[in-house]
């Protein structure tokens, strides 16, 4: 059992990445599966599809790289289960100049950082990723 399996994913991607591995498989949740849209909207993964398991299911992420380099160059989590991390409509951040993308949770669901500005909501900073 983890504490924060969203943070485990995060860490799934990123050695999987820095090994230049094709494909990686994590244990599936509706919010996973939310972030992992989010990804291959914004060109970070290649695909990413259920892999169904006895109990849990599997979330399998296939990678996206450049010339031999990862797409994905950083993931950074925010907000932790032990310090949350709140914004407003008018504070979502910027992650690396506009390059990078936000992740938040909010109450129209799972949304990148153009979507919260776009719908002109806050909430929860999940993570960054550039």
């Amino acid at each position: 059992m983890f504490t924060d399996p969203i943070a485990d994913m995060l860490t799934r991607i990123r050695n999987a990445a820095l090994i230049k591995a094709e494909k990686v498989d994590i244990p599936a949740s509706r919010m996973k599966l939310d972030i992992a849209k989010i990804l291959k909207e914004e060109g970070f993964i290649k695909a990413y599809k259920i892999l169904k398991d006895k109990r849990q299911g599997i979330l399998r992420v296939t990678l996206k790289y450049a010339e031999n380099d990862s797409i994905i160059s950083g993931l950074k989590r925010i907000s932790k289960p032990g310090r949350r991390v709140y914004v407003g409509s008018n504070e979502i951040p910027r992650v690396m100049g506009g390059v990078g993308v936000a992740i938040l949770t909010t109450s129209m669901g799972i949304l990148s950082d153009k979507a919260c500005r776009r719908e002109g909501v806050g909430g929860e900073v999940i993570c960054y990723i550039w």
